[in-house]
């Protein structure tokens, strides 16, 4: 193949908004530097004990469970174009506020504020990618936003480390300006997409909450969620715990980045050209696979190889979500139906810590085979429903 056919095989075709989009996300993850310390900043900057850190976190937890489905109202209410930027803007300014609150109260307010509005832009987003891409071509399209997420919050990661030495409010900038730009950039360079509604047709979140095959397919990815998830809360747990240093837990989760920034663009168009739900299902049974291998890793190399099997994993998961949700949303509920989709990840992240660190204090043994067996259930939910989701992409298409 020559090279110009390369590259535009994985990277042709698309609509210039969405390239904004992507550009948008990609500098908004670079600036993404406050969630991944906020845990060392409260305890740090502003010297709260480990229990009132983890009330503001759970805080942050349960607002971001409330957005998902108001923003996906939002978004098929008002817009994607203005759901999409005022949530940047809402972030910005929460971000500056909460660098300069010092109250306890004030920081819980905070956070549960910050929950809110910081993933408000999500289901916008995937919307704005159902409105503009044709179908066929769904599956790459958000697999190059999941690639510019992680490439941009890999480096905020190594970024913000090195920024936090001379103060973490400057974190606290760093964010909302990004956050800032791509609000201005959508809201410059990005037509509404929302479809007209059809007055037949106003659409209710309840309607959504009918689609059975939806509320399965969100099951399943709560599933994944809460197995994939783990890998930030309870493995770097395992790994301290096993008396390994912080930095094995480091390079462990570098070949996840790794990986996911060199492998995810080579395979995104080939991966379009199967059945999305059976990707999605050999996704969920690799990461389940690799998380159920870290039960018998006890060096840095062992885990690392563990990490490398979820982490391919992921990539087949990569873009396969978003596809499918657009596939069995009509286009005036597409907002909501993300949202619905978004709340999934939203109650994996607050759930996640909970089950994971109980289960490794009561069973340490059993913890990563349960979490196995939980990413093998999400598989066969997954192929279950295959047949229903294709039928329904047919009638969408």
């Amino acid at each position: 193949m020559s090279r110009p056919g390369f590259i535009q095989s994985k990277v042709g075709g698309l609509p210039r908004p969405f390239w904004v989009l992507f550009g948008g996300t990609f500098v908004n993850r670079l600036g993404t530097m406050v969630e991944p310390f906020i845990g060392i900043y409260l305890t740090q900057a502003r010297g709260v004990s480990l229990a009132t850190a983890g009330l503001v976190m759970t805080m942050f937890g349960v607002g971001s469970l409330l957005s998902q489905p108001v923003a996906g109202w939002l978004a098929d209410r008002l817009g994607r174009r203005a759901t999409l930027t005022g949530g940047m803007v809402a972030t910005a300014v929460t971000m500056i506020a909460l660098g300069y609150t010092t109250s306890v109260p004030g920081l819980v307010v905070g956070m549960f504020v910050l929950g809110i509005v910081v993933d408000a832009y999500r289901p916008a987003s995937q919307a704005i990618v159902a409105d503009l891409v044709p179908p066929e071509d769904r599956p790459r399209a958000f697999g190059l936003l999941f690639w510019a997420i992680n490439l941009g919050f890999s480096v905020a990661m190594v970024a913000g480390g090195w920024l936090a030495r001379s103060g973490f409010t400057v974190l606290f900038w760093v964010d909302a300006v990004t956050c800032l730009v791509f609000g201005l950039l959508v809201w410059r360079a990005i037509p509404e997409t929302r479809p007209a509604r059809e007055d037949a047709q106003p659409g209710r979140f309840a309607d959504v909450l009918r689609d059975r095959l939806m509320l399965v397919f969100v099951l399943a990815n709560l599933a994944y969620a809460l197995v994939y998830l783990q890998a930030y809360s309870t493995l770097p747990l395992a790994m301290t715990g096993q008396g390994l240093p912080t930095s094995a837990y480091g390079m462990a989760m570098a070949v996840n980045g790794l990986l996911i920034v060199v492998v995810q663009p080579l395979t995104n168009a080939w991966l379009a050209r199967f059945d999305s739900s059976k990707v999605l299902a050999a996704g969920f049974a690799l990461v389940g696979l690799g998380f159920a291998l870290t039960s018998l890793a006890s060096s840095a190399a062992g885990h690392a190889a563990a990490v490398a099997v979820w982490t391919l994993g992921e990539v087949l998961t990569a873009g396969i979500p978003g596809a499918i949700v657009a596939a069995l949303a009509p286009p005036h509920l597409r907002g909501r139906y993300s949202g619905l989709y978004g709340l999934a990840w939203s109650a994996g992240s607050l759930l996640a810590p909970l089950v994971g660190t109980r289960l490794l204090a009561a069973a340490p043994g059993l913890v990563w085979p349960l979490f196995g067996g939980l990413g093998l259930l999400a598989t066969v939910g997954q192929l279950l429903i295959g047949r229903a989701v294709r039928r329904r992409a047919a009638q969408t298409a």
